[in-house]
């Protein structure tokens, strides 16, 4: 049986704590959930974390050009954790960037980077899109389909996909499955609407879970029904 790429999406909220940007408790859970999944499934495994615990822009002080670059090396620093935080732990990963980070980081190198994948490497995906206007959303999906990813996994703090959102909403309908024309045709706020198209057209399959229910990320590898799938 061939081994399945996925490409796993994060928020920075996954490694921080609400105190400091980087927390090691959220970062060892973190690092620690992605072990156990990758141990006990057939995957290679990419990962793109966003900057949000650092950084969230700046409004109208900041022009949007500069503000979404420093979004960017907000991504820097924590896959920079993220890889360090593996390592600490036994596994093997490699960051690439869009932009190069000399001394840091490699730069994106598709070749290399479906080499390191192949071989067991977790690979972290930095610095975005190398460019302005665009989300780690975007990002996840276009280095999704550059891998020739089989699925993406969007973390997230609710365990599915809702009509409404589920925080306010005590009658909030969850889906379990939705196609892509039903998920934009309800104008459902899964990912941004233009990157989601691309997902659709390349027929890339997304599972949105709750990644911070313990085992959730291993269940989802193991095939188990959780969250919501949107595919075509």
């Amino acid at each position: 049986m061939s081994s399945k790429r996925v490409l796993l999406k994060l928020s920075g909220e996954s490694i921080c704590d609400g105190l400091s940007s980087i927390s090691e408790s959220s970062l060892l859970r973190t690092v620690n959930e992605i072990k156990s999944a990758i141990s006990c499934s057939e995957v290679q495994l990419a990962i793109v974390v966003g900057g949000g615990n650092i950084w969230r822009g700046a409004g109208k002080f900041i022009e949007r050009v500069t503000a979404d670059n420093m979004g960017m090396l907000a991504t820097v620093i924590n896959s920079l954790a993220l890889n360090g935080a593996l390592t600490k732990i036994g596994i093997r990963s490699s960051i690439f960037s869009a932009n190069g980070v000399s001394g840091f980081i490699e730069n994106f190198d598709k070749k290399k980077v479906i080499s390191y994948i192949e071989r067991g490497d977790v690979i972290i995906f930095a610095g975005g899109t190398g460019k302005p206007f665009c989300t780690t959303d975007t990002t996840a999906v276009l280095r999704a389909m550059e891998i020739k990813a089989d699925m993406l996994l969007k973390a997230t703090q609710v365990d599915g996909v809702y009509n409404v959102d589920p925080k306010n909403d005590k009658n909030a309908v969850k889906y379990d499955s939705l196609t892509f024309k039903e998920a934009l045709d309800k104008h459902l706020k899964i990912m941004d609407t233009e990157v989601f198209s691309l997902c659709m057209h390349s027929n890339i399959s997304i599972i949105v879970f709750d990644f911070y229910k313990d085992g959730n990320l291993r269940k989802v590898l193991n095939g188990k029904k959780i969250g919501t799938t949107v595919e075509a």
